[in-house]
């Protein structure tokens, strides 16, 4: 295990302490809620429902409020949570492209790794959508297009890292096919890409494709996932559609600034385990496809090793190189 990820492991195991002791801290100001996309992208829509629900909920004595800080894959969101060190009313959304970039870049300074584990909330599938009037009616159709016209069809998405981007490799490598890839830094760019047809293809989160997929103006081809979804039962998996390829994980949660007290620590990771408890979330995770992949502090620092490793595993496959 590297030495990084095991000082982090027995952090966090000795942060562990009865939820009863999280009422040591209370914020007393309005709590920032740092995400990496602008307005619309995946984390950014979570966050808002979280705020929500918090105040619905009464989880907290003060307001929420969603900060977006996009940029450098990830990058700025972390930094401006480093620089909050010891901050006590700030916290933040990640994703897995805060594990996979410093995979793939020497540069990042700032990672996960730098950060104290808050919760793991969720585990994400995915879906591969169209315009409703493109002329594909399956996954198979757009890549015999993609075949005929090498270069010419495109792909919206967000950074080269993201798994937009990942599924895009993997499947290029398996079918031989080419096509290019947009990259957006908010998920309402990439999704007006799609519906003003200056892109052919997307992979989008249920929750961030939901309404457009009820209003009719998406068609979705292939879901990235093991299983159908609910919502989705007539559509194949890209296995079922005979595309074999790795299913590439997303994963959310919440982590806060470095050097944090002890019971800033325990209030956070209770109220992550209260919010995952609440009528609002049972009913946001069901609505948008979520899968509950709630875990605490400790189990999440352990997830971080399992999941970069995986990952690692996975770009080497679609031919990405790693540095890490």
């Amino acid at each position: 295990m590297n030495v990084r990820y095991g000082a982090l492991v027995l952090a966090a195991l000795a942060g562990v302490s009865p939820p009863a002791l999280a009422q040591g801290f209370k914020p007393t100001r309005t709590v920032d809620l740092v995400v990496h996309t602008g307005p619309g992208g995946g984390s950014d829509v979570l966050a808002r429902a979280i705020a929500v629900m918090a105040e619905k909920e009464k989880l907290l004595p003060v307001r929420m409020q969603v900060v977006n800080k996009p940029g450098g894959l990830g990058a700025v969101a972390a930094a401006y949570l480093a620089e909050k060190r010891g901050d006590p009313n700030t916290i933040g959304l990640f994703t897995g492209v805060w594990l996979q970039t410093p995979l793939v870049s020497a540069e990042a300074r700032i990672t996960l790794l730098d950060l104290t584990p808050i919760a793991r909330l969720v585990l994400e599938p995915a879906v591969i959508a169209v315009k409703a009037d493109a002329p594909y009616k399956t996954f198979a159709d757009f890549i015999d297009a993609a075949n005929k016209n090498p270069g010419q069809l495109k792909q919206s998405g967000g950074s080269n890292t993201s798994r937009d981007n990942v599924v895009r490799q993997l499947l290029q490598k398996s079918t031989g096919a080419r096509w290019a890839f947009i990259s957006f830094p908010g998920g309402g760019e990439r999704i007006a890409a799609l519906l003003g047809g200056h892109v052919d293809i997307m992979v989008i989160e249920p929750e961030e494709a939901g309404e457009h997929i009820r209003a009719g103006n998406m068609r979705v081809l292939a879901q990235i996932s093991e299983h159908r979804l609910p919502a989705f039962p007539n559509v194949p998996t890209l296995k079922e559609a005979g595309f074999d390829v790795p299913v590439v994980p997303q994963v959310r949660g919440v982590v806060a600034p470095p050097g944090i007290p002890k019971e800033n620590v325990e209030f956070w990771e209770d109220f992550s385990r209260r919010l995952t408890r609440t009528p609002s979330w049972r009913k946001y995770i069901a609505d948008n496809q979520f899968e509950d992949g709630y875990q605490n502090a400790a189990e999440l620092a352990k997830f971080y090793v399992e999941f970069t490793d995986r990952m690692r595993a996975i770009l080497k496959d679609a031919g990405v190189k790693t540095v890490r």
